[in-house]
């Protein structure tokens, strides 16, 4: 796609433009290529009292015809994927397949999402003195805030759920990786009624104006602990319903009877997929002693292999880091392991030039309470972790104010079985890691996040309980 092409904001059925612009940057090259509408406040007022119009009849409408409406979606973006896919890794930085299998997974997730159904009204009692049912109603307006390492889908998935439940939505992508969800937008533009679906872009600001709004009934984030907080209590005054995914330092464990060689290329994209910037990524890869050093050399042997450049390049297998910011934190982290003598076992090659390239970085048995240990990197850093005992790691694991995710890796189902029931977090995964589903929930525990994401689950969290009573005779 042109990135001349003018991009806007859809508001009330309508294609917009902001009241100014904003630069976006490409993060292989430090420039800006592209500009985006920077949505004013009098603009998001607009958006929210378009979504609060429409909210009416669109809870009125049957859930099969949303449901019908909805499904229409799917298909526009799979038609425009390669044009999409080039658009997310020039503002994200990803390689371009891995744009194209980010749209293939929304596109896979908003048609099971559409599948999903809502509980038959429940019937509490019903006897001669009354009759007592209870029904699931939609919320109200909800605002969608999404990040930056998955722009499209992170943000997209939450559209689903939010409109098929009977609600109206007001999407707002990071300002740093706006244009391909308005491009989207643009593309859904004709398929829902106007005010349903309303998708805004612009700078800092925006995040704050439209989680705080008083025309919002419920915010549904995906980011940062640190942002999550702000949220909640910029969401108390008018107690807005939240559904927060946030930060995570998810664990791995090798287990003693592991298949090491199998293992090696599993373990190494579980860790730095997309470059480390994900969300249930491995933090902190704990290695049974017994096969540690094996694990250590695999790793270590296979991440030469690995590519590290633009990812407009075919050859690029990991991107740089998303923005500056986020760069120096994970530069800051590197040089703090070097600085207290941490071992940093490997470091890859990274492009001469321009662009936020981090090497992939494996850091030799850190003690636990090293900050490349206790902090989510959310780049391409892996600390590599020996243990003796099963008891012992699965303490360690458990250490932590974080519960998004973990992984187990072994032979011994049972065992493995067994550890997974022990570890505090929301999602565990054996024998493979990052496999999520529109059909199972996802729920960070502890600080990772509050409420529930995907499954009926997911769907019930875009409602509230109705409960009815009729007093009869």
């Amino acid at each position: 796609m042109d990135t001349r092409h003018a991009f806007h904001m859809l508001i009330d059925g309508a294609l917009v433009d902001g009241d100014s612009q904003f630069g976006i940057v490409d993060p292989a090259i430090e420039q800006v290529f592209a500009q985006a509408p920077d949505c004013s406040r009098i603009q998001l007022d607009h958006a929210v009292a378009s979504a609060r119009r429409a909210f009416p009849g669109w809870r009125a409408i049957d859930i099969e015809q949303r449901r019908a409406l909805l499904e229409q979606m799917a298909p526009k973006i799979e038609a425009a994927r390669d044009e999409l896919a080039r658009l997310l890794t020039r503002e994200q930085g990803k390689p371009l397949l891995s744009a194209q299998r980010e749209l293939e997974s929304l596109v896979r997730f908003m048609r099971g999402q559409c599948k999903l159904t809502l509980m038959k009204d429940v019937v509490n009692e019903d006897g001669p003195e009354r009759r007592s049912i209870t029904r699931r109603v939609p919320i109200g307006v909800v605002a969608a805030l999404a990040p930056w390492n998955f722009p499209v889908l992170l943000a997209w998935w939450k559209v689903i759920p939010a409109l098929l439940a009977g609600n109206t939505l007001v999407l707002k992508p990071s300002p740093l990786t706006p244009l391909t969800a308005l491009r989207i937008a643009e593309l859904l533009a004709d398929v829902l009624p106007p005010g349903v679906l309303n998708v805004v872009s612009g700078g800092d600001d925006l995040g704050p104006w439209l989680s705080t709004h008083v025309g919002i009934d419920k915010v549904s984030f995906t980011g940062s602990t640190e942002t999550g907080r702000r949220l909640m209590a910029g969401a108390a005054p008018t107690l807005k319903r939240l559904t927060l995914e946030l930060g995570g330092n998810d664990a791995a464990i090798v287990l003693p009877d592991a298949d090491i060689e199998q293992l090696i290329p599993s373990l190494f994209w579980g860790a730095f997929a997309n470059s480390g910037q994900v969300c249930v990524a491995a933090k902190r890869l704990y290695v049974h002693r017994s096969c540690y050093d094996a694990v250590r050399d695999g790793l270590m042997a296979y991440a030469k292999s690995v590519v590290v450049g633009s990812g407009l390049d075919p050859l690029s297998q990991l991107g740089p880091i998303q923005n500056e910011r986020q760069y120096r934190r994970v530069l800051d982290l590197i040089d703090d392991a070097r600085r207290t003598g941490l071992d940093i076992c490997f470091q890859g090659a990274i492009p001469s030039g321009p662009g936020y390239f981090v090497p992939v970085t494996l850091i030799d048995n850190p003690p636990d309470d090293a900050r490349v240990v206790t902090e989510e990197a959310f780049g391409p850093v892996l600390p590599l972790l020996r243990y003796d005992s099963i008891d012992e790691v699965i303490d360690r694991v458990n250490d932590s104010p974080f519960g998004l995710a973990s992984s187990i890796w072994g032979r011994d189902e049972a065992l493995a079985l067994h550890i997974a029931g022990r570890i505090n977090c929301g999602t565990v995964w054996i024998n493979e890691s990052m496999y999520l589903s529109p059909d199972a929930p996802f729920s960070g525990h502890r600080q990772s996040g509050v409420g529930v994401e995907h499954g009926v689950e997911g769907l019930l969290a875009c409602t509230q309980p109705q409960v009815i009573t009729l007093k009869r005779r």
